[in-house]
């Protein structure tokens, strides 16, 4: 063997070091990752303060709110009320400048009756169709009719509804306001009542005007109304028995030419509207649903 250093093997050479460029993007990768990993706990933080400023103002603001929903309520219905009796109790045209009669002097188709004056009834007094009114409101309690015929109630009328319409027949003369009965369906049920008894006591000679300022609302009303006295589509539009009006100056118009006509107006307002137009408590047979705090919350649009 030989000794010649030449013929040995060489030594291994010692591993390079790692270049500097990636250590130093691994450690700007940790710095990014904790950086983000902060601002994600801060963010957090914040949503989670910022939804209990929200639950604790809305619930203040909702509880403001339905405080001063109610008084309104309270002083719209006194406000009403008051507006009709005082109506009832001016004497637009003395009597004996009187001509000829109203067109609404003529007498009640109601069977039975001893030909009461229309007029009697459009100035707010059901005194003498009381037998006739109770009698109706009474069988509305019973089981529902689902194959009367079309004008007259399918539903069955709750006690509340019939001592609502007993109190706006006999106590407020057929114009005012009454609570709402917790639901648009449920006043169209109400007002359906009324139309029925209506139709008795003037046949043919009135149309009914429902007040609602939305589309939805217009549609919730035709819906209903439509099922409750089993009526069609063709019984809805400006010449037939009941007119749907999203405007308050619209429905007047149409009200003053019915009575131009010597035909009655029945106006609906519903429980959506917070301001009642002044015109419309001229006319002689109105009811307007005031509604309660939280069906206005409720109904708003989003």
């Amino acid at each position: 063997m030989s000794d010649d250093p030449s013929q040995s093997s060489p030594s291994p050479e010692p591993p390079s070091p790692e270049p500097d460029w990636q250590a130093l993007a691994l450690s700007e990768l940790r710095q990014q990752r904790e950086a983000l990993q902060e601002e994600i706990r801060q963010l957090e933080g914040r949503r989670g303060q910022i939804q209990k400023e929200i639950e604790s103002s809305f619930a203040g603001q909702a509880d403001a709110v339905a405080r001063r929903l109610k008084g309104f309520q309270d002083y719209l219905v006194g406000a009403l009320q008051d507006l009709a009796v005082a109506a009832e109790q001016v004497e637009l045209v003395p009597q004996q400048v009187l001509v000829q009669p109203s067109p609404l002097d003529q007498a009640s188709p109601a069977a039975g009756a001893a030909e009461p004056s229309a007029a009697v009834a459009a100035a707010g007094q059901f005194s003498r169709d009381e037998a006739l009114i109770r009698e109706r409101l009474a069988g509305f309690g019973g089981q529902p009719d689902f194959y009367a015929d079309p004008w007259q109630l399918r539903r069955t009328l709750d006690p509340s509804g019939a001592a609502l319409l007993d109190d706006w027949f006999l106590g407020q003369g057929g114009r005012g306001a009454q609570p709402s009965c917790g639901s648009r369906s449920r006043n169209a049920l109400v007002a359906a009542a009324a139309i029925a008894i209506l139709g008795e006591l003037y046949g043919e000679r009135f149309q009914t005007l429902v007040l609602a300022s939305q589309p939805e609302r217009l549609g919730e009303w035709r819906r209903s109304l439509q099922d409750c006295l089993g009526l069609a589509r063709e019984d809805f539009g400006p010449t037939s028995g009941i007119v749907l009006f999203e405007r308050a100056d619209a429905l007047v118009e149409r009200a003053d030419r019915l009575e131009e006509r010597g035909e009655l107006p029945f106006i609906v307002v519903d429980a959506g509207e917070q301001v009642i137009d002044i015109p419309i408590l001229q006319f002689p047979v109105w009811l307007a649903f005031a509604a309660g705090p939280g069906e206005l919350i409720t109904d708003e649009p989003y």
